[in-house]
């Protein structure tokens, strides 16, 4: 039989961030459907709160990796407390999210442990009595159904793949794991960017993707790129939206031309870019070609925003088409945000 263990870190508030409840939910579906026993292990500084406020997802045994060289991220410390954790729980199939932080450290976990690893599974499920994983490949162009023999498995959950798991919370019996360590660094503080400075946000519900139109010259005769980039900046400061663009944009840079200060190729959505999985999409000033659309295929609402009415995103690929300058569109929201 099974023993799957689900694999988390603790954020410094001492919660769950929503890609691991949305992995557990994952790990859960799987297990359910080999009637397999589930295992959980945490990894933090203090692991209590975040044990309790899972208390109830039907894990047969809750394991811990606690201390305050485990709070941040560091090769070296979270892969001996999750190579700790898996042993402890005598896991065969191990999942965790596919976080920054674990996309380092689940492979050398899982050579530590003599097994094999798959990431960015999007779907987990039961099939004939054995575990299949589904991942995407070519930028979602292909999918595959995968097996495998070989355990340990170690398996990384890309995000928005399943529904976040919701329960309510009550008193874990934990138990705690000893995780030897053996470093020659030491963290001396975190230095991030505030949310208004942040451009890129996974959690947001809508993305703002601007395109090569920003750049070309406008009824005038001119290019307005600082107007473009204040436009864009107070639109995503006023809706906290994330940020992305099309690839002629970002391209721009590399050409040496003038472009928007706070772009650059992680903000590329589609066939070579990213693909972000926010529940509206707002398109201005791109043509909706297909492979930048390709990178929209997860985002349920879509709208464009373009002069040309005849542009791809009027062949079927937005839901709603505004034909209008987005210079003139943007700044009207910024003013109808802002009153």
């Amino acid at each position: 039989m099974e023993t799957i263990l689900f694999l988390a870190h603790v954020e410094a508030d001492g919660s769950l961030a929503k890609s691991h409840l949305e992995a557990l939910s994952g790990a859960k579906v799987l297990a359910d459907g080999l009637a397999a026993e589930l295992c959980v292990g945490l990894v933090g500084a203090d692991c209590a709160a975040a044990a309790n406020s899972i208390a109830a997802c039907g894990a047969a045994r809750l394991f811990a990796v606690s201390g305050p060289e485990f709070a941040a991220s560091r090769y070296a410390t979270d892969c001996a407390a999750l190579t700790a954790l898996a042993k402890a729980a005598g896991a065969t199939v191990v999942i965790g999210a596919a976080t920054s932080r674990f996309s380092r450290v689940l492979p050398g976990v899982a050579h530590r442990l003599g097994g094999k690893i798959d990431t960015q599974a999007t779907g987990l499920a039961a099939e004939g009595g054995a575990v299949a994983v589904s991942r995407w490949y070519y930028r979602q162009r292909m999918v595959a159904n995968m097996t495998r023999t070989q355990r340990p498995w170690v398996l990384s959950v890309a995000p928005c793949c399943f529904l976040p798991w919701e329960g309510a919370a009550g008193s874990a019996a934990v138990e705690a794991v000893v995780a030897e360590t053996a470093t020659r660094t030491q963290v001396q503080g975190l230095e991030s960017p505030s949310a208004d400075q942040q451009t890129i946000r996974p959690e947001a519900e809508l993305l703002l993707v601007a395109g090569a139109g920003w750049m070309k010259k406008q009824a005038d005769g001119a290019t307005h790129v600082k107007d473009a980039e204040s436009l864009i900046k107070g639109f995503l400061d006023r809706t906290k939206a994330s940020l992305g663009s099309s690839k002629s944009l970002v391209d721009v840079s590399g050409e040496g031309g003038e472009v928007i200060s706070y772009l650059s190729h992680l903000h590329q959505v589609g066939q070579t870019g990213a693909t972000p999985r926010h529940k509206k999409g707002l398109a201005t000033c791109c043509h909706g070609e297909e492979p930048h659309v390709v990178g929209w295929r997860f985002i349920n609402e879509r709208r464009a925003v373009n002069l040309d009415a005849s542009c791809g995103w009027a062949q079927g690929k937005a839901d709603v088409l505004y034909v209008a300058d987005a210079f003139a569109v943007v700044k009207k929201l910024n003013e109808l945000l802002g009153a």
